[in-house]
Protein backbone atom coordinates (compact mmCIF):
# COMPACT_ATOMS: atom_id res chain seq x y z
CA UNK A 1 0.00 0.00 0.00
CA UNK A 2 1.22 3.49 -1.02
CA UNK A 3 2.22 6.28 1.89
CA UNK A 4 -0.77 8.13 2.64
CA UNK A 5 0.14 11.95 2.21
CA UNK A 6 -1.29 15.16 2.92
CA UNK A 7 -2.12 17.34 -0.21
CA UNK A 8 -0.33 20.63 -0.25
CA UNK A 9 -3.63 22.74 -0.89
CA UNK A 10 -5.53 20.92 2.83
CA UNK A 11 -7.24 23.37 4.45
CA UNK A 12 -7.06 25.86 1.52
CA UNK A 13 -9.33 26.61 -1.68
CA UNK A 14 -9.51 23.37 -3.97
CA UNK A 15 -6.93 24.12 -7.15
CA UNK A 16 -7.46 26.72 -9.50
CA UNK A 17 -8.82 25.43 -12.96
CA UNK A 18 -5.71 25.16 -15.25
CA UNK A 19 -7.13 28.09 -17.17
CA UNK A 20 -6.79 30.03 -14.55
CA UNK A 21 -3.37 29.33 -13.27
CA UNK A 22 -0.93 32.00 -14.30
CA UNK A 23 1.84 29.22 -15.09
CA UNK A 24 -0.63 26.96 -16.74
CA UNK A 25 -1.41 30.07 -19.35
CA UNK A 26 2.19 31.66 -19.48
CA UNK A 27 2.86 27.50 -20.30
CA UNK A 28 0.04 26.58 -22.94
CA UNK A 29 0.71 29.82 -25.17
CA UNK A 30 3.91 28.87 -26.75
CA UNK A 31 6.02 26.93 -28.83
CA UNK A 32 2.91 25.46 -31.18
CA UNK A 33 4.20 24.68 -34.60
CA UNK A 34 2.44 26.73 -37.41
CA UNK A 35 0.12 24.78 -39.42
CA UNK A 36 -1.19 25.09 -42.94
CA UNK A 37 -4.89 23.88 -42.94
CA UNK A 38 -7.01 23.63 -46.11
CA UNK A 39 -10.13 24.75 -46.53
CA UNK A 40 -11.73 21.29 -46.59
CA UNK A 41 -13.93 21.99 -50.07
CA UNK A 42 -13.06 21.09 -53.44
CA UNK A 43 -12.32 23.40 -56.76
CA UNK A 44 -15.55 21.79 -58.35
CA UNK A 45 -17.88 21.99 -55.29
CA UNK A 46 -16.61 25.61 -55.02
CA UNK A 47 -17.51 26.44 -58.36
CA UNK A 48 -21.11 24.99 -58.07
CA UNK A 49 -21.89 26.87 -55.07
CA UNK A 50 -20.78 30.03 -57.03
CA UNK A 51 -22.92 28.71 -59.87
CA UNK A 52 -25.85 28.34 -57.12
CA UNK A 53 -25.55 31.74 -55.79
CA UNK A 54 -26.03 33.03 -59.34
CA UNK A 55 -29.31 31.28 -59.60
CA UNK A 56 -30.44 32.43 -56.47
CA UNK A 57 -29.25 36.13 -57.12
CA UNK A 58 -31.64 36.01 -60.35
CA UNK A 59 -34.21 34.39 -58.76
CA UNK A 60 -34.77 37.57 -55.81
CA UNK A 61 -32.56 40.39 -57.21
CA UNK A 62 -33.05 43.42 -55.14
CA UNK A 63 -33.45 41.96 -51.54
CA UNK A 64 -30.95 40.77 -49.16
CA UNK A 65 -30.61 37.36 -48.59
CA UNK A 66 -28.99 35.66 -45.64
CA UNK A 67 -28.37 31.70 -45.16
CA UNK A 68 -27.30 30.65 -41.77
CA UNK A 69 -25.22 27.12 -41.38
CA UNK A 70 -26.94 26.52 -37.93
CA UNK A 71 -25.40 24.76 -35.01
CA UNK A 72 -25.59 21.51 -32.94
CA UNK A 73 -28.55 20.50 -31.23
CA UNK A 74 -27.74 19.75 -27.70
CA UNK A 75 -27.74 16.47 -26.85
CA UNK A 76 -27.82 16.81 -22.85
CA UNK A 77 -25.85 17.80 -20.17
CA UNK A 78 -22.50 19.40 -21.70
CA UNK A 79 -22.83 17.13 -25.40
CA UNK A 80 -23.99 18.09 -27.96
CA UNK A 81 -25.28 16.23 -31.01
CA UNK A 82 -23.26 15.93 -34.25
CA UNK A 83 -23.37 19.06 -36.48
CA UNK A 84 -25.01 18.76 -39.82
CA UNK A 85 -24.99 21.75 -41.61
CA UNK A 86 -28.28 23.64 -43.16
CA UNK A 87 -28.93 22.01 -46.52
CA UNK A 88 -29.97 25.87 -48.17
CA UNK A 89 -26.72 26.91 -46.69
CA UNK A 90 -24.62 24.56 -48.07
CA UNK A 91 -26.36 24.42 -51.71
CA UNK A 92 -24.90 28.08 -51.70
CA UNK A 93 -21.47 27.58 -50.06
CA UNK A 94 -20.19 24.38 -50.02
CA UNK A 95 -19.44 25.42 -46.53
CA UNK A 96 -19.95 23.08 -43.78
CA UNK A 97 -18.22 24.94 -40.55
CA UNK A 98 -20.84 25.80 -37.42
CA UNK A 99 -21.90 28.78 -36.77
CA UNK A 100 -21.14 30.45 -40.41
CA UNK A 101 -23.89 32.76 -42.01
CA UNK A 102 -23.98 34.08 -45.70
CA UNK A 103 -24.90 37.43 -46.67
CA UNK A 104 -25.92 38.91 -50.08
CA UNK A 105 -26.12 42.33 -50.69
CA UNK A 106 -28.16 43.40 -53.30
CA UNK A 107 -26.14 45.75 -55.74
CA UNK A 108 -27.14 46.29 -59.98
CA UNK A 109 -26.53 43.59 -61.54
CA UNK A 110 -27.00 40.69 -59.04
CA UNK A 111 -25.38 40.93 -55.01
CA UNK A 112 -21.98 40.76 -53.31
CA UNK A 113 -21.74 37.84 -51.07
CA UNK A 114 -19.77 37.88 -48.20
CA UNK A 115 -19.20 34.38 -45.74
CA UNK A 116 -18.64 35.22 -42.35
CA UNK A 117 -17.55 32.39 -39.92
CA UNK A 118 -15.88 31.70 -36.39
CA UNK A 119 -12.22 32.31 -36.53
CA UNK A 120 -10.26 29.45 -35.47
CA UNK A 121 -8.71 29.80 -32.17
CA UNK A 122 -4.73 30.08 -31.98
CA UNK A 123 -2.12 29.18 -29.03
CA UNK A 124 -2.30 32.33 -27.17
CA UNK A 125 -6.20 32.42 -27.48
CA UNK A 126 -7.98 31.14 -24.70
CA UNK A 127 -10.67 28.99 -26.53
CA UNK A 128 -7.40 27.31 -28.25
CA UNK A 129 -7.60 25.09 -25.21
CA UNK A 130 -10.36 26.06 -23.87
CA UNK A 131 -12.68 25.78 -26.00
CA UNK A 132 -14.39 22.62 -25.86
CA UNK A 133 -16.98 22.65 -28.70
CA UNK A 134 -14.50 24.46 -31.31
CA UNK A 135 -10.73 24.99 -29.96
CA UNK A 136 -7.92 22.99 -31.51
CA UNK A 137 -6.50 20.61 -28.79
CA UNK A 138 -10.45 19.58 -28.34
CA UNK A 139 -11.46 18.98 -31.55
CA UNK A 140 -8.65 19.45 -34.25
CA UNK A 141 -7.26 21.89 -36.08
CA UNK A 142 -9.53 23.85 -39.00
CA UNK A 143 -8.73 26.06 -41.98
CA UNK A 144 -8.45 30.08 -41.03
CA UNK A 145 -10.71 32.23 -42.81
CA UNK A 146 -7.69 33.07 -45.50
CA UNK A 147 -7.66 29.59 -46.36
CA UNK A 148 -11.51 29.24 -46.80
CA UNK A 149 -11.73 32.69 -48.85
CA UNK A 150 -9.04 31.23 -50.97
CA UNK A 151 -10.96 28.07 -51.63
CA UNK A 152 -14.38 29.82 -51.84
CA UNK A 153 -13.20 32.83 -54.21
CA UNK A 154 -15.58 34.66 -51.82
CA UNK A 155 -14.95 37.39 -49.30
CA UNK A 156 -14.54 35.61 -45.87
CA UNK A 157 -14.94 37.67 -42.53
CA UNK A 158 -15.02 37.06 -38.89
CA UNK A 159 -18.58 36.11 -37.41
CA UNK A 160 -17.99 39.02 -34.45
CA UNK A 161 -18.16 41.74 -37.94
CA UNK A 162 -21.71 40.43 -38.84
CA UNK A 163 -22.52 42.29 -35.31
CA UNK A 164 -26.77 41.69 -34.53
CA UNK A 165 -26.95 38.71 -36.41
CA UNK A 166 -29.95 38.56 -39.26
CA UNK A 167 -33.37 36.74 -38.83
CA UNK A 168 -33.93 32.78 -40.17
CA UNK A 169 -34.77 32.36 -43.67
CA UNK A 170 -38.02 33.78 -44.38
CA UNK A 171 -40.77 31.60 -45.66
CA UNK A 172 -40.34 33.11 -49.52
CA UNK A 173 -36.43 32.39 -49.70
CA UNK A 174 -36.82 28.65 -48.46
CA UNK A 175 -39.29 27.95 -51.22
CA UNK A 176 -37.58 29.84 -53.88
CA UNK A 177 -34.24 27.41 -52.55
CA UNK A 178 -36.16 24.01 -52.80
CA UNK A 179 -37.40 25.28 -56.10
CA UNK A 180 -33.69 26.29 -57.56
CA UNK A 181 -32.67 22.39 -55.95
CA UNK A 182 -34.96 20.59 -57.64
CA UNK A 183 -33.16 20.61 -61.05
CA UNK A 184 -29.86 19.18 -60.01
CA UNK A 185 -26.38 20.24 -61.89
CA UNK A 186 -23.60 18.04 -63.90
CA UNK A 187 -21.81 18.77 -60.05
CA UNK A 188 -24.69 17.36 -57.80
CA UNK A 189 -25.84 14.49 -59.76
CA UNK A 190 -22.15 13.17 -60.15
CA UNK A 191 -22.45 13.35 -55.73
CA UNK A 192 -25.43 11.80 -56.05
CA UNK A 193 -23.86 8.90 -58.62
CA UNK A 194 -21.27 8.03 -55.77
CA UNK A 195 -23.75 7.99 -52.53
CA UNK A 196 -26.10 5.50 -54.52
CA UNK A 197 -22.91 3.38 -55.73
CA UNK A 198 -21.58 3.27 -52.21
CA UNK A 199 -25.33 2.20 -51.21
CA UNK A 200 -25.62 -0.44 -53.43
CA UNK A 201 -22.18 -1.77 -52.36
CA UNK A 202 -23.65 -1.33 -48.60
CA UNK A 203 -26.33 -3.13 -49.19
CA UNK A 204 -24.00 -6.28 -50.22
CA UNK A 205 -22.17 -5.38 -46.65
CA UNK A 206 -25.30 -6.55 -44.67
CA UNK A 207 -26.43 -9.32 -47.14
CA UNK A 208 -23.06 -10.40 -46.28
CA UNK A 209 -23.93 -10.43 -42.38
CA UNK A 210 -27.25 -11.76 -42.76
CA UNK A 211 -26.19 -15.54 -41.89
CA UNK A 212 -24.70 -14.41 -38.55
CA UNK A 213 -27.42 -12.05 -37.46
CA UNK A 214 -29.69 -14.84 -37.76
CA UNK A 215 -27.03 -17.51 -36.15
CA UNK A 216 -25.69 -15.54 -33.84
CA UNK A 217 -29.09 -14.18 -32.62
CA UNK A 218 -27.39 -10.49 -33.55
CA UNK A 219 -30.89 -9.42 -35.03
CA UNK A 220 -31.97 -6.28 -37.01
CA UNK A 221 -29.55 -3.76 -35.07
CA UNK A 222 -26.76 -5.71 -36.29
CA UNK A 223 -27.48 -5.61 -39.95
CA UNK A 224 -28.66 -1.68 -38.67
CA UNK A 225 -25.18 -1.33 -37.48
CA UNK A 226 -23.16 -2.96 -40.61
CA UNK A 227 -24.69 -0.35 -42.72
CA UNK A 228 -24.14 2.26 -41.08
CA UNK A 229 -20.89 1.56 -40.33
CA UNK A 230 -20.58 1.47 -44.46
CA UNK A 231 -21.65 4.28 -44.95
CA UNK A 232 -19.66 6.37 -42.27
CA UNK A 233 -16.22 4.41 -43.76
CA UNK A 234 -17.32 5.08 -47.68
CA UNK A 235 -19.00 8.45 -46.88
CA UNK A 236 -19.87 10.73 -43.70
CA UNK A 237 -22.46 8.71 -42.76
CA UNK A 238 -26.32 7.08 -43.56
CA UNK A 239 -28.60 9.98 -45.07
CA UNK A 240 -31.67 9.06 -42.53
CA UNK A 241 -32.03 6.54 -40.08
CA UNK A 242 -31.71 3.45 -41.21
CA UNK A 243 -34.16 1.07 -41.53
CA UNK A 244 -34.03 -2.68 -41.11
CA UNK A 245 -37.04 -4.61 -40.88
CA UNK A 246 -37.62 -8.25 -40.51
CA UNK A 247 -40.98 -9.86 -40.51
CA UNK A 248 -43.71 -8.46 -38.72
CA UNK A 249 -41.50 -4.95 -38.56
CA UNK A 250 -41.66 -4.95 -42.39
CA UNK A 251 -44.47 -3.24 -42.66
CA UNK A 252 -43.61 -0.47 -39.80
CA UNK A 253 -43.10 2.42 -42.36
CA UNK A 254 -39.96 4.08 -40.60
CA UNK A 255 -38.97 0.72 -38.50
CA UNK A 256 -35.83 2.71 -37.21
CA UNK A 257 -35.45 1.37 -33.43
CA UNK A 258 -33.90 -2.12 -35.48
CA UNK A 259 -34.03 -4.12 -31.88
CA UNK A 260 -35.79 -7.01 -33.48
CA UNK A 261 -34.60 -10.49 -33.76
CA UNK A 262 -33.95 -11.98 -37.65
CA UNK A 263 -35.56 -15.15 -38.90
CA UNK A 264 -35.24 -17.52 -41.27
CA UNK A 265 -38.55 -17.88 -42.69
CA UNK A 266 -39.62 -14.12 -42.72
CA UNK A 267 -39.11 -11.31 -45.42
CA UNK A 268 -36.18 -8.58 -44.48
CA UNK A 269 -37.18 -5.08 -45.65
CA UNK A 270 -34.22 -2.33 -45.65
CA UNK A 271 -34.21 1.11 -46.40
CA UNK A 272 -30.79 2.66 -46.58
CA UNK A 273 -28.51 5.87 -47.92
CA UNK A 274 -25.45 6.69 -47.92
CA UNK A 275 -24.70 10.21 -47.13
CA UNK A 276 -21.53 11.35 -49.14
CA UNK A 277 -19.19 13.65 -47.83
CA UNK A 278 -20.73 16.23 -49.94
CA UNK A 279 -23.95 15.31 -48.42
CA UNK A 280 -25.64 14.47 -50.88
CA UNK A 281 -27.62 11.22 -50.09
CA UNK A 282 -28.77 7.73 -51.81
CA UNK A 283 -32.38 6.90 -50.64
CA UNK A 284 -32.99 3.09 -51.77
CA UNK A 285 -34.85 -0.07 -50.45
CA UNK A 286 -35.09 -3.81 -50.98
CA UNK A 287 -37.06 -6.58 -49.53
CA UNK A 288 -35.39 -9.97 -49.63
CA UNK A 289 -36.10 -13.53 -48.21
CA UNK A 290 -33.99 -13.84 -44.95
CA UNK A 291 -33.50 -17.64 -45.87
CA UNK A 292 -32.89 -16.87 -49.53
CA UNK A 293 -35.72 -17.91 -50.78
CA UNK A 294 -39.32 -15.88 -50.90
CA UNK A 295 -42.45 -17.91 -49.79
CA UNK A 296 -45.19 -17.92 -52.00
CA UNK A 297 -47.23 -15.73 -50.30
CA UNK A 298 -44.04 -13.98 -50.23
CA UNK A 299 -43.44 -14.13 -53.72
CA UNK A 300 -47.24 -13.03 -54.42
CA UNK A 301 -46.76 -9.61 -52.19
CA UNK A 302 -43.74 -8.87 -53.95
CA UNK A 303 -44.39 -9.56 -57.64
CA UNK A 304 -47.77 -7.43 -57.16
CA UNK A 305 -45.25 -4.37 -55.78
CA UNK A 306 -42.53 -5.11 -58.35
CA UNK A 307 -45.52 -4.63 -61.19
CA UNK A 308 -46.60 -1.38 -59.38
CA UNK A 309 -42.88 -0.19 -58.94
CA UNK A 310 -42.40 -0.93 -62.87
CA UNK A 311 -45.64 1.20 -64.28
CA UNK A 312 -44.70 4.06 -61.41
CA UNK A 313 -40.90 4.18 -63.06
CA UNK A 314 -42.34 4.14 -66.85
CA UNK A 315 -44.26 7.84 -66.06
CA UNK A 316 -40.86 9.46 -65.29
CA UNK A 317 -39.81 11.48 -68.02
CA UNK A 318 -39.79 14.82 -68.84
CA UNK A 319 -43.44 16.82 -69.45
CA UNK A 320 -45.02 13.83 -67.51
CA UNK A 321 -46.40 15.64 -64.10
CA UNK A 322 -44.96 14.51 -60.84
CA UNK A 323 -48.01 12.79 -59.68
CA UNK A 324 -48.91 10.20 -63.11
CA UNK A 325 -46.06 7.85 -61.57
CA UNK A 326 -48.46 7.76 -57.98
CA UNK A 327 -51.16 7.37 -60.08
CA UNK A 328 -50.06 4.19 -62.08
CA UNK A 329 -48.37 2.77 -59.05
CA UNK A 330 -51.65 2.88 -56.81
CA UNK A 331 -53.69 1.84 -59.82
CA UNK A 332 -51.43 -1.64 -60.34
CA UNK A 333 -51.87 -2.26 -56.50
CA UNK A 334 -55.41 -1.39 -55.99
CA UNK A 335 -56.40 -3.77 -59.08
CA UNK A 336 -54.06 -5.92 -57.65
CA UNK A 337 -55.60 -6.20 -54.06
CA UNK A 338 -59.00 -6.12 -55.72
CA UNK A 339 -58.29 -9.51 -57.31
CA UNK A 340 -56.95 -11.04 -53.88
CA UNK A 341 -60.47 -9.75 -52.60
CA UNK A 342 -58.83 -7.52 -50.32
CA UNK A 343 -61.79 -4.17 -51.55
CA UNK A 344 -64.94 -3.68 -50.29
CA UNK A 345 -65.35 -1.77 -53.69
CA UNK A 346 -64.63 -1.61 -57.17
CA UNK A 347 -61.21 -0.73 -58.49
CA UNK A 348 -62.35 2.93 -59.56
CA UNK A 349 -64.62 3.25 -56.51
CA UNK A 350 -61.65 3.00 -54.66
CA UNK A 351 -59.30 5.22 -57.10
CA UNK A 352 -61.72 7.89 -56.97
CA UNK A 353 -60.47 11.09 -54.25
CA UNK A 354 -63.27 10.06 -52.11
CA UNK A 355 -62.36 6.31 -52.15
CA UNK A 356 -58.99 5.39 -51.34
CA UNK A 357 -59.88 2.26 -49.84
CA UNK A 358 -56.22 0.50 -50.75
CA UNK A 359 -54.74 2.77 -48.95
CA UNK A 360 -55.69 1.27 -45.49
CA UNK A 361 -52.35 -0.88 -47.14
CA UNK A 362 -49.99 1.62 -48.10
CA UNK A 363 -50.47 4.87 -46.13
CA UNK A 364 -47.83 6.55 -47.42
CA UNK A 365 -46.69 7.95 -50.73
CA UNK A 366 -44.26 6.92 -53.26
CA UNK A 367 -42.28 9.08 -54.16
CA UNK A 368 -40.38 12.39 -53.38
CA UNK A 369 -37.25 14.51 -54.57
CA UNK A 370 -33.86 13.36 -53.56
CA UNK A 371 -30.80 15.46 -52.69
CA UNK A 372 -29.28 17.07 -49.95
CA UNK A 373 -32.43 16.08 -48.29
CA UNK A 374 -33.87 12.68 -48.66
CA UNK A 375 -37.21 14.57 -48.75
CA UNK A 376 -35.62 17.08 -50.78
CA UNK A 377 -37.65 20.48 -51.78
CA UNK A 378 -39.86 20.17 -48.77
CA UNK A 379 -40.23 23.73 -49.00
CA UNK A 380 -41.70 24.12 -51.87
CA UNK A 381 -45.12 24.83 -53.20
CA UNK A 382 -47.75 22.39 -54.13
CA UNK A 383 -47.82 24.11 -58.02
CA UNK A 384 -43.72 24.03 -57.92
CA UNK A 385 -43.72 19.86 -56.54
CA UNK A 386 -46.94 17.43 -56.87
CA UNK A 387 -48.12 19.60 -59.60
CA UNK A 388 -45.16 20.60 -61.87
CA UNK A 389 -43.58 18.80 -65.04
CA UNK A 390 -40.70 16.63 -64.56
CA UNK A 391 -37.72 18.50 -66.12
CA UNK A 392 -34.26 16.95 -66.89
CA UNK A 393 -31.64 17.24 -64.02
CA UNK A 394 -34.58 16.22 -61.06
CA UNK A 395 -33.74 13.63 -59.14
CA UNK A 396 -36.63 11.67 -57.47
CA UNK A 397 -37.53 8.51 -55.66
CA UNK A 398 -40.54 5.61 -56.60
CA UNK A 399 -40.66 3.72 -53.49
CA UNK A 400 -44.52 1.37 -53.76
CA UNK A 401 -44.70 -0.95 -51.25
CA UNK A 402 -47.31 -2.62 -49.37
CA UNK A 403 -47.49 -2.85 -45.46
CA UNK A 404 -49.82 -6.28 -44.08
CA UNK A 405 -49.33 -5.80 -40.52
CA UNK A 406 -49.19 -8.84 -38.12
CA UNK A 407 -52.30 -7.83 -36.33
CA UNK A 408 -54.51 -6.50 -39.75
CA UNK A 409 -57.91 -8.43 -39.50
CA UNK A 410 -59.19 -7.63 -42.43
CA UNK A 411 -56.10 -9.99 -44.20
CA UNK A 412 -55.82 -13.64 -44.52
CA UNK A 413 -53.82 -15.27 -42.11
CA UNK A 414 -51.34 -16.01 -44.81
CA UNK A 415 -50.47 -12.10 -45.37
CA UNK A 416 -50.24 -10.72 -42.11
CA UNK A 417 -47.25 -9.72 -41.11
CA UNK A 418 -45.62 -9.26 -44.85
CA UNK A 419 -44.29 -6.12 -45.77
CA UNK A 420 -42.57 -5.02 -49.31
CA UNK A 421 -41.27 -1.56 -50.40
CA UNK A 422 -38.85 -1.27 -53.90
CA UNK A 423 -37.35 2.24 -53.91
CA UNK A 424 -35.28 3.53 -56.39
CA UNK A 425 -33.15 6.79 -57.15
CA UNK A 426 -34.06 7.64 -60.90
CA UNK A 427 -32.65 10.80 -62.66
CA UNK A 428 -34.59 12.74 -65.29
CA UNK A 429 -32.84 12.46 -68.65
CA UNK A 430 -34.06 14.40 -71.89
CA UNK A 431 -36.03 11.56 -72.87
CA UNK A 432 -36.75 9.85 -70.17
CA UNK A 433 -35.18 8.50 -66.97
CA UNK A 434 -31.85 6.54 -65.86
CA UNK A 435 -32.17 3.99 -62.62
CA UNK A 436 -29.20 4.95 -60.91
CA UNK A 437 -29.35 2.35 -58.03
CA UNK A 438 -30.56 -0.29 -61.11
CA UNK A 439 -27.18 -2.45 -60.00
CA UNK A 440 -29.65 -4.40 -57.60
CA UNK A 441 -32.05 -6.33 -58.90
CA UNK A 442 -35.84 -5.59 -58.17
CA UNK A 443 -37.94 -8.64 -59.21
CA UNK A 444 -38.24 -11.67 -56.56
CA UNK A 445 -36.17 -14.08 -58.61
CA UNK A 446 -33.22 -11.41 -58.97
CA UNK A 447 -33.08 -11.35 -55.49
CA UNK A 448 -32.76 -14.16 -54.35
CA UNK A 449 -30.02 -14.75 -56.30
CA UNK A 450 -28.54 -11.99 -55.67
CA UNK A 451 -28.82 -12.36 -52.22
CA UNK A 452 -27.35 -15.89 -52.30
CA UNK A 453 -24.17 -14.60 -54.46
Amino acid sequence: MTETTTPPYAGTRPPRLADESPGFLARIGHGWAERDVPAPVSPAAARAAAEHRARLSACLPDRTLVLAAGRARHRNGDADYPFRVDSDFLWATSCQTEGAVLVMTPRPGGHDAVLYMPAPARPGERDFHAGAAHGELWVGPSAGLAAWSAALDLPVRPIDDLGEQQGGQPDELRTVLSDLRMIKDDWEIAQLREAVDHTVTGFAAVADEIPRAVADSLGERWLQGTFDRHARTFGNGPGYNTIVGSGEHAPILHWVRCDGPVRPGETLLLDMGVEANSLYTADVTRTIPVAGSFTPAQRRVHDLVEAAHRAGMDQVRPGATYTDFHFAAMEVLARGLHDWGLLPVSVDEALAPEGQQHRRYIVCGIGHHLGLDVHDCGSSSYERYQGASLRPGMVLTVEPGLYFHAHDETLPPELRGIGVRLEDDLLVTGTGHEVLSGALPIDAAGLEKWAAR
